[in-house]
């Protein structure tokens, strides 16, 4: 019986460790495993105890990119045990924030990550040396998302001023017009990154499982929903109803739980390719018509669109943000973004926002004192890793039939890895 082993030991260029293994006998993929090999970091046991006013800093602390997001949905979780509503001005910061991470992960992954892949490097390093003025240019989008996150958010990691009903500060209407001028000169770039993307060569594979998004009518929502869609299920839930909706299970393989949609047993993808999917018409005019452009229009199922989809992302991040910030600017928000007040009760709720990476759930149960007794959160990477595996397999088997080495496998496999931009430490939070 011959046999192809295929092992990549931390696999380079995503967020954390993680391994590959695949192993072919006569022809068929008998073994294709994602093996997460973080150890668990136990935020959910950590916040037990801990009084409301504590758990976001310390969810906060889940991801270094994504510390935002965990912040905001995690203060949109207590809200909803506590009966917060918060101001429009309140929203349209803390889609600001939330919005501050997505350039800097979608600039990080897309040109530090996954570029090289395509442009023949090893690393970056090659890359910064054969095309400086991309990198910097590519580096200059994290920057001004770490700006933003500052402005916003007290500093570019781990924000300090969203809190439960508001924000504690918060910047003046110049600041609010130079930022928007920023995201403005930032988008030929931006543009130019999706006609970079599009030119790249990929497999054509069409992931099996489904894709899950936050939707609301008429939107492009990241924080302002608690409705998530199965696209491919065709139907939609509140993420008050999460555990009713994905199971998480245990593999003996991966340090991180997995997940599957409960109604139909299919693994799934969360990612910027399925808000594009879900939300094609509510894109920003210059996206749609980049991602139209890029050929990137739904149904599109191959994930390593995924990286298309993310540079799409960069147009409309900077087209909103641009409006926000005038918005704000011109007071054009009601209310203010002061906390409103709020009293402490006993109850539960989920937090539900769309990180950079996908759909985060973070469930509370508090007692009356305000202090957590139950705590879950799933991120994106970890929903996402059976659905992953299952493309993993199915394209080995595609490059088997084909004729494909060992090799050549390999590095295509590492590839579709790095198109779905895992964050392997986030996934055994």
């Amino acid at each position: 019986m011959s046999a192809t082993r295929i092992s990549v030991d931390h696999v380079a260029r995503v967020e954390g460790h993680g391994d590959i293994r695949v192993v072919i006998e006569d022809g068929a993929v008998t073994t294709c495993e994602m093996a997460v090999v973080e150890p668990a970091r136990l935020f959910e046991s950590m916040v037990l105890g801990r009084s409301f006013e504590e758990v976001p800093y310390i969810a906060s602390r889940v991801c270094g990119i994504c510390s935002a997001s965990h912040v905001v949905t995690d203060l949109r979780a207590i809200e909803r045990v506590f009966g917060v509503g918060v101001t429009d001005r309140t929203e349209a910061l803390r889609e600001l924030l939330v919005y501050g991470s997505y350039l800097q992960n979608h600039a990080t992954h897309l040109f530090v990550f996954a570029a090289p892949d395509f442009l023949g490097h090893k690393s970056v390093f090659p890359l910064a040396d054969a095309n400086p003025e991309l990198l910097e240019r590519a580096l200059g989008l994290k920057a001004l998302g770490n700006e933003l996150c500052t402005l916003v958010g007290g500093r570019s990691i781990h924000p300090i001023t969203a809190v439960v009903g508001g924000f504690t500060h918060e910047i003046d209407a110049g600041e609010y017009r130079r930022l928007a001028e920023a995201m403005d000169a930032a988008r030929d770039f931006a543009l130019a990154s999706v006609d970079l993307f599009r030119d790249f060569d990929t497999l054509d594979i069409q992931t099996e499982g489904d894709l899950l998004a936050m939707v609301a009518p008429g939107a492009y929502p990241v924080c302002t929903s608690d409705t998530a869609r199965f696209v491919e299920g065709g139907y939609e839930f509140s993420a008050q109803a999460v555990e009713d909706e994905i199971e998480e299970y245990a593999v003996g393989h991966s340090g991180a739980f997995l997940a599957r949609a409960r109604r139909t047993g299919q693994p799934y993808m969360t990612a910027a390719l399925a808000r594009v999917n879900a939300s094609w018409d509510a894109l920003c005019k210059d996206a749609r018509y980049a991602a139209a452009k890029a050929g990137l229009r739904p149904p599109e199922r191959n994930p390593f669109a995924n990286n298309i989809a993310q540079a799409v992302e960069l147009v409309d991040v900077l087209d909103r943000c641009a409006a926000l910030c005038r918005r704000l600017a011109a007071d054009e928000f009601s209310g203010a973004s002061a906390p409103v007040p709020f009293t402490v009760r006993a109850g539960r709720g989920v937090g539900f926002t769309e990180a950079p990476r996908g759909a985060l759930f973070h469930l509370l149960e508090l007692n009356g004192e305000g202090r957590v007794t139950r705590a879950s959160i799933m991120t994106p990477t970890a929903q996402n890793i059976a659905n992953l595996e299952a493309d993993m397999r199915q394209l080995a088997e595609k490059m088997v039939a084909a004729g494909f080495d060992g090799d050549m496998i390999r590095l295509e496999i590492e590839k579709l890895v790095r198109a779905y931009d895992p964050c392997l430490s986030c996934s055994v939070h």
